[in-house]
């Protein structure tokens, strides 16, 4: 398998995360949307990240779509998202509001990337800044609920890896953190996440946080 984009996307991270975890070996392509557009439009019309190419030569895009293939592959007894039920639920919901919130951190660093600062929508900003502080606000409450473990169940499942990867990217692209005291108990989940080698061999680094 190919998996192609840059681990600084949570989408991409969440994707090869999910990939180690399972054991699952596939060839990185560490290619920007920006200066590797038309190159990612060979695999993938929309010139979007993650695309997987799958062993047969097709191309998944999309992260979702890409991580239920991979807990398909994987089986019901190894997949990341809980089969059925109540923790199903739990794990969509947080994974939901964790996505959301990237997605709001995402459009903040396009619009410094994009837009001179003179020519930005400030009300449309703080918009999306309340939005994220309020997804980060909600997961940190579920997260202090949890007292140190996972946040569903027992065992690391895609919501962990899901969370840590945005947080991760909320903290060192959008620097979200208003001060060090910030999200204790996310900060806790993702120092323990980040430990695991499945997170350290998918790596990302991030510039300097972009100032909207």
């Amino acid at each position: 398998m190919i998996l192609i984009g840059m681990f600084d996307s949570p989408f991409v991270r969440r994707v090869a995360v999910s990939l180690n975890v399972l054991g699952m070996s596939f060839e990185h392509r560490d290619w920007s949307v920006g200066k590797d557009f038309d190159r990612i439009r060979e695999f993938n019309p929309l010139g979007r990240v993650p695309t997987l190419v799958i062993d047969d030569g097709n191309p998944l895009m999309e992260s979702s779509a890409i991580l239920d293939y991979i807990d398909q592959r994987a089986g019901p007894e190894r997949a990341l998202l809980p089969p059925a039920g109540v923790p199903r639920r739990e794990a969509l919901r947080l994974m939901a509001v964790a996505t959301g919130a990237a997605e709001k951190g995402i459009l903040q660093v396009y619009e410094s990337v994009f837009r001179p600062e003179e020519k930005r929508h400030w009300p449309w900003l703080e918009r999306c800044r309340l939005q994220t502080f309020a997804a980060l606000d909600l997961l940190e409450a579920e997260a202090g609920a949890r007292h140190g473990r996972f946040l569903v169940g027992e065992h690391l499942t895609q919501a962990d890896i899901t969370v840590a990867c945005v947080m991760r990217f909320l903290t060192d692209a959008v620097a979200v953190k208003r001060d060090p005291s910030d999200y204790p108990a996310l900060s806790a989940l993702g120092a323990r996440c980040e430990s695991l080698p499945a997170f350290r061999d998918a790596a990302a680094v991030f510039e300097a946080p972009r100032s909207v």
